[in-house]
C-alpha cells in the first residue's frame, strides 16, 4: 500500500506560524507496520471531491476555506500525523474516493484493523445514491475486520442548502443509510450524523466529537470540568486544542453552538493580540517560529451582552475556555486558584496515560478514575490529602484544594 508525500508546503493563515501546527503529512510508508506502535487512525472516506481533503486542511492546517478550492483530488492514500498532546494523538488518512475495497492491491486488514474511527464524507448539494451505496460497501467491510469502529457520517457542504433542506436531506440520508444497513443484516452497527461546512464552526464541532470517542481519558476530563465550573460560578467551559479549534472535552452540560463559536473567536483573538503586543523579542520569535501562544498566555473578554469569556492557558497545545456571567468574575482569584488546581490535575492525567501501560499510575484515586472505576468506589474516600491540602471528596486527583464561590 502507497501513501502520498505531499511535498507541498502546508499554507497557515491567521496568527498560526509554520511552527505551530502539526506539520506536513507523513512521507510513504513501505511495508508493515506494528499495529501496536500506531496510533488510533481516522480514515476519511467518500466519493472523489466529496471534500475530504478540505476537511483536513481547513481544520488541522489552518487553510482558508477559499484556498480549498484549488486543491487537486487526491489520488493516494494520504497520512497525516496529530499529535500535539498525550489527549491528542492519531493519524489521519485521506482515502482517495476512486479506491474498491474489494481490489486486492487494497489492504483492507491493515487499513481498517488500527482504525479508530471511520468517517464517510457525502456531499449534500450532490445526487447521494452513489454515496449511500459506497458507504454501507464500507462500513460492512470495516465492521467485519475491526468490530470497535466508530462510524460517523458527515453530511457535508450544507452552506448552501436552506435550514428546511438540511433538516431534510439529513432525515433522507439517516433513513436510507439504515435501512441498506439493515437490508445487509447489519442492524447492530451505529452511525452517527452530522451536517458539517468548512465556511463555518460546524466541521470543528463535528469533528471535536468524533476525537473524543477516541480519548480514553474523556470522562476523566469532563469531571475535572465539572468540578471547576461548581466551584468558580462558571457556566460552561471547554478544553480546546488551540491549533485546530477542537474541543476535546466540555463539562456535563449541553454544548451550544453558539457558546462554541465565541469561544473560538476568542482563541483567534487572543493570538492575534499576543503576536502583536505579547511577544518581547519579535524577531527571535519569527526566527524561532514559536508563535506568541505560551505559559503565561490568559484573557478576560467582556462582551456587551454581560457574558465575560475566560482563557488560560493549559500546556503549550490545549487551552481552558470558559464562559461566565459579570457577576461570576468578581473573585478572579477563585477562579485563577482553581484553574491552577485543574492545570496540575490535568498534568496528572498525562502522567497516568504514559503509565497505563503498567496498569497503575502509582497514585491510587488515579487508578480508580483512569481505569473506569465507579462513583461509589471513588466516595469511598471521604477526604483526600493531596500537597498540604485536603480534597473534595472522591477528587483527591486535584492537587490543591479547590475554592468554593459562595457569593
Amino acid at each position: 500500500m502507497s501513501f502520498e508525500d505531499d511535498e507541498t508546503p502546508c499554507t497557515y493563515v491567521g496568527s498560526f506560524p509554520k511552527g505551530f501546527g502539526y506539520g506536513p503529512e507523513e512521507a510513504e510508508i513501505e511495508g508493515p507496520v506494528n499495529p501496536g506502535e500506531e496510533k488510533p487512525r481516522i480514515l476519511l472516506m467518500g466519493l472523489r471531491r466529496s471534500g475530504k481533503s478540505s476537511i483536513q486542511k481547513v481544520v488541522f492546517h489552518k487553510v482558508s476555506p477559499n484556498e480549498t478550492l484549488f486543491l487537486e483530488s487526491t489520488n493516494k492514500i494520504v497520512k497525516d500525523d496529530i499529535s500535539n498532546s498525550s489527549f491528542v494523538q492519531f493519524q489521519i488518512w485521506d482515502i482517495p474516493g476512486q479506491i474498491d475495497f474489494f481490489d486486492a492491491a487494497f489492504d483492507s486488514e491493515y487499513i481498517f484493523g488500527g482504525c479508530g474511527a471511520l468517517i464517510f464524507v457525502i456531499d449534500a448539494q450532490d445526487d447521494y445514491m452513489e454515496a449511500l451505496s459506497r458507504l454501507q460497501m464500507a462500513v460492512t467491510r470495516a465492521h467485519k475486520i475491526n468490530e470497535s469502529i466508530k462510524f460517523e457520517v458527515f453530511i457535508h457542504k450544507v452552506d448552501g442548502l436552506s435550514d428546511d433542506n438540511k433538516i431534510e436531506t439529513q432525515r433522507d440520508i439517516l433513513q436510507r443509510a439504515t435501512d441498506e444497513l439493515n437490508d445487509a443484516g447489519m442492524d447492530n452497527i451505529h452511525l452517527s450524523f452530522h451536517l458539517t461546512s468548512i465556511y463555518d464552526h460546524s466541521i470543528f464541532e463535528a469533528f471535536s466529537k468524533v476525537v473524543q470517542k477516541l480519548i480514553p481519558q474523556l470522562a476523566v476530563l469532563e469531571n475535572l470540568l465539572d468540578i471547576v465550573i461548581s466551584n468558580s460560578k462558571i457556566e460552561k467551559a471547554f478544553l480546546f486544542d488551540v491549533v485546530s479549534k477542537i474541543y476535546i472535552a466540555t463539562d456535563s452540560s449541553p454544548v451550544d453552538m453558539q457558546c462554541y463559536e465565541l469561544c473560538c473567536d476568542m482563541i483567534d483573538v487572543v493570538i492575534d493580540m499576543s503576536c502583536i503586543y505579547g511577544v518581547r523579542d519579535i524577531f527571535l520569535s519569527r526566527a524561532r517560529d514559536d508563535g506568541a501562544f505560551d505559559n503565561e498566555s490568559a484573557s478576560f473578554i467582556k462582551l456587551n451582552s454581560g457574558t465575560v469569556l475566560f482563557l488560560r492557558e493549559v500546556n503549550k497545545h490545549l487551552a481552558l475556555v470558559c464562559i461566565l456571567r459579570e457577576d461570576g468574575c468578581e473573585n478572579r482569584g477563585i477562579i485563577q486558584y482553581n484553574f491552577k488546581c485543574f492545570r496540575a490535575a490535568i498534568q496528572e492525567v498525562f502522567v497516568a496515560r504514559n503509565k497505563q501501560a503498567n496498569k497503575s499510575t502509582g497514585h491510587p484515586q488515579m487508578d480508580l478514575l483512569v481505569n473506569g472505576q465507579n462513583d461509589d468506589e471513588l466516595d469511598s474516600d471521604e477526604t483526600t490529602q493531596t500537597n498540604g491540602g485536603a480534597m473534595a471528596s472522591g477528587h483527591g486527583l486535584l492537587n490543591g484544594s479547590l475554592l468554593q464561590d459562595d457569593d
